[in-house]
């Protein structure tokens, strides 16, 4: 089991390569975060922005493609030279298993080398007077592994995000810091693949940097609403944790808790993809709660970053985390909120890219 860096492994625009055949693995790490950030970029482009000579790009990139991991589009035709080929990851090249606990339930996903779902379900917790659900956690492994549509061994591995808020895990089940702690090891054993460990907000927002809506972003505040709200400062594209950082009681448990007060229904607060019902005033006025707390973290941290973008994730509609930002927006200027784009489980969505950064991307 491995721990994996809280930083999402990403290249600048323009990063040094090296020809050395000593260096080659490095090389095709930097081609394959280069075509990650750029679909469709030519051999010459990678050439210009790696530093890399076209005789190694085009060692390279053939090595991949036999690979399976990077494949030809259709070429194209310029003004001047000989037409130039597209290249891109091969989605069907490799594919990852992302496990996100949660305090109520539990989310599998099995994504694509390009970070599409292929498969998702989620998994009720065990209540606290009952034991261990870890068999159903390895069945539901099980089954997005057998789910692909290729051979076992295109997986790179298990990515585990795991809570480590105190709030949030006082929510959970008995004992199930120390079963989250174990989790890794059972599944490295019973079906021999590599698990990758790491903080689910931290996953959330390597995610959302690799596959979402963070991707083109260099600097920004990563904010995560979920029980509770989170916060991760993300400069030059790599995200900084620290034990001290504090979660704030305005996520969906808040929201929870107003709407239970004025007698309406809350089960579509953690039922995934579900579409919320009108909740009124409660949803209105904690629209405006949200949006006081996200304006404090930006002012405070004005104060020593200029960061201006902020993003937003959450399993919740989409539509509710674009509502928050317009607000935001309205109320703080030259502030740009942005809502996430992965909707179905970012949390677990990041822990399966995990598996993918420490294998094909550079650091």
């Amino acid at each position: 089991m491995r721990f994996a860096p809280p930083n999402p492994l990403r290249i600048a625009d323009r990063s040094s390569g090296l020809n050395s055949i000593s260096v080659r693995s490095y090389n095709e790490r930097l081609v394959l975060s280069l075509l990650l950030q750029n679909d469709g970029i030519s051999r010459m482009e990678i050439g210009q922005r790696t530093g890399l000579s076209a005789q190694t790009v085009s060692v390279i990139v053939r090595s991949l493609e036999q690979e399976g991991l990077v494949k030809k589009g259709k070429a194209q035709k310029g003004r001047v030279g000989p037409p130039a080929i597209p290249l891109s990851l091969n989605a069907k090249g490799a594919y990852s298993v992302g496990i996100s606990l949660g305090h109520r339930q539990t989310d599998v996903v099995l994504i694509d080398f390009v970070g599409a779902v292929k498969f998702h379900t989620t998994i009720p917790n065990s209540s606290r007077t009952e034991g261990s659900n870890h068999t159903q956690f390895l069945e539901t492994v099980r089954a997005a592994i057998q789910a692909l549509p290729s051979n076992r061994e295109r997986i790179a591995g298990v990515g585990l995000a795991i809570p480590e808020d105190r709030y949030e895990l006082n929510l959970a089940p008995y004992g199930a810091a120390e079963r989250y702690e174990t989790l890794g090891s059972e599944i490295e054993a019973d079906l021999g693949v590599e698990v990758y460990v790491q903080n689910d907000i931290s996953a959330a927002a390597g995610g959302e940097s690799l596959f979402g809506a963070a991707k083109p972003l260099t600097d920004y505040l990563f904010c995560y609403l979920g029980a509770r709200l989170h916060n991760r400062l993300v400069l030059n594209h790599q995200i900084f944790n620290s034990n001290a950082i504090q979660s704030h009681d305005v996520g969906l448990l808040y929201l929870q808790k107003r709407l239970e007060e004025n007698g309406l229904d809350t089960s579509a607060l953690w039922e995934r993809g579900a579409l919320w019902p009108d909740f009124g005033t409660v949803e209105a006025d904690w629209f405006d709660t949200c949006v006081s707390q996200l304006e404090q973290s930006m002012t405070a941290l004005s104060q020593f970053v200029p960061v201006t973008t902020i993003v937003l994730s959450s399993y919740a509609p989409k539509d509710i985390c674009e509502k928050i930002s317009k607000r935001l927006e309205d109320r703080m200027d030259g502030i740009r909120a942005i809502a996430g784009s992965l909707e179905v489980s970012p949390k677990a969505i990041g822990a399966a890219s995990l598996p993918f950064s420490s294998k094909f991307m550079v650091e």
